[in-house]
């Protein structure tokens, strides 16, 4: 692909950084778009189009072309995740969406464990019908996107409150019962209409912006192990191109594994903070560990950590962020500004492990990262202080949290 494309000096990460800008900017309106045309007409419509510019990727003949169906794939997929965050959260209750979120990431991260082999196995149709191997995988894995669209028109449910005329495997009392558990939960099951000036004012809130940033960091460093963990692994630690490719894939095991598990204790306990704060420690750990360890299967490891570490705090994040906030149009905020900052991020982590620094080993990508996760325990901890003022402030004084709209719930508290 670089060379047929002459992917040259820094055109690679241009590649990437288009994605992400048109990603980062059509995510708020996304969520606004969810909760007018439906999830099912929105979402599979946008999963069905970005599945064909996948196969036209495999098309294309030199970097420009590339570069614009990367920034059209941009607008396409920045419907996608927030909108299925705040979906999700509209059917569970605060101490249940942990598992769902998790188990909603871990989908992908079985995906990401995969590709690396997915890939190695399509390549070996290299030469089939005139096309080189990379262009079989943009191929094949549109043409599956593009069925999965389809597939997800018929299957998809709507919103637990809506009224349009869609299939459910749910009775109308079953629903009404979930509105009533979500609206005991945390008061914010009706749906005002919907007021721009309202919308935006969610931006006022600093809280919003402390879990966007946690979101954002943690993604600067599972994005920037997903774009480049292959190179490192055969520059830095000097595996083949072939075991590369498949060394990708175990790390990412034991990422899903950690992921679950501080779901169901954060859910059990009720606690998202302290969940943030060990995967952060986990890759404190990891990241010199493969950095720094003397031999290659200590390195290894320390990847596994790392992996484990950083695509665990993803559904963390999202459910530290769905714990504390309330109103249906303040989470539809939100969502798109904590997704909006993980494209920030994957634009940082395209960055992070740059060729130039091969020869070092990666060093200055290995100190971003571990900036980025001081970064994140000391967010949580400065949340976790104000959660604990306002909580304080609620249960002697009376303070109503996140009383934004007109069915403030007094019950509500912020979760640590």
């Amino acid at each position: 692909m670089g060379v047929e494309l002459k992917l040259i000096n820094n055109r690679y990460n241009i590649a990437n950084l288009v994605f992400f800008t048109t990603y980062i900017v059509f995510q708020p309106p996304s969520t606004i778009l969810i909760r007018k045309v439906g999830p099912r007409l929105h979402l599979a419509f946008i999963t069905l189009l970005w599945g064909a510019v996948m196969i036209g990727m495999g098309f294309v003949k030199n970097f420009p072309q590339l570069a614009a169906m990367r920034t059209v794939l941009g607008v396409l997929e920045a419907g996608f995740f927030p909108s299925c965050v705040y979906l999700l959260s509209t059917w569970y209750t605060r101490y249940e969406v942990g598992k769902r979120y998790s188990m909603f990431y871990l989908l992908g991260c079985v995906a990401s464990a995969f590709a690396g082999i997915l890939a190695y196995g399509l390549m070996q149709l290299n030469g089939r019908e005139g096309l080189t191997g990379w262009r079989w995988i943009f191929i094949i894995e549109g043409t599956l996107t593009c069925a999965l669209g389809i597939a997800g028109y018929w299957l998809l449910v709507d919103f637990p409150d809506s009224k349009r005329l869609t299939w459910n495997f749910l009775g109308q009392r079953e629903l009404d019962w979930i509105v009533h558990r979500i609206q005991r939960d945390r008061g914010d099951s009706k749906v005002p209409e919907f007021n721009l000036r309202k919308f935006l004012a969610a931006g006022a809130d600093w809280k919003i912006w402390a879990y966007a940033l946690i979101f954002g960091f943690s993604t600067t460093i599972t994005y920037s192990l997903a774009f480049t963990l292959p190179l490192i692994l055969r520059q830095s630690l000097k595996f083949s191109v072939g075991a590369s490719q498949c060394l990708v894939a175990p790390p990412y095991v034991l990422a899903g594994i950690v992921m679950f598990s501080g779901a169901w204790v954060g859910d059990k306990l009720r606690l998202r903070g302290p969940i943030v704060i060990f995967n952060m420690v986990l890759c404190l750990i990891g990241l010199p560990i493969m950095g720094w360890a003397p031999s290659p299967g200590v390195r290894y490891f320390g990847v596994f950590l790392v992996t484990a570490g950083a695509n665990a705090n993803i559904p963390a994040a999202m459910s530290l962020q769905a714990n504390n906030v309330r109103g249906q149009w303040k989470r539809a905020f939100c969502s798109a500004t904590l997704v909006g900052f993980g494209g920030i991020g994957g634009i940082a982590g395209s960055l992070v492990f740059r060729e130039q620094d091969a020869l070092t080993g990666y060093k200055p990508g290995l100190y971003a990262s571990i900036a980025c996760a001081l970064l994140n325990i000391i967010l949580v901890l400065l949340l976790d202080l104000g959660f604990w003022r306002a909580n304080s402030k609620a249960d002697k004084e009376g303070l109503l949290l996140e009383a934004h709209d007109d069915d403030a719930t007094p019950g509500f508290r912020y979760t640590y």
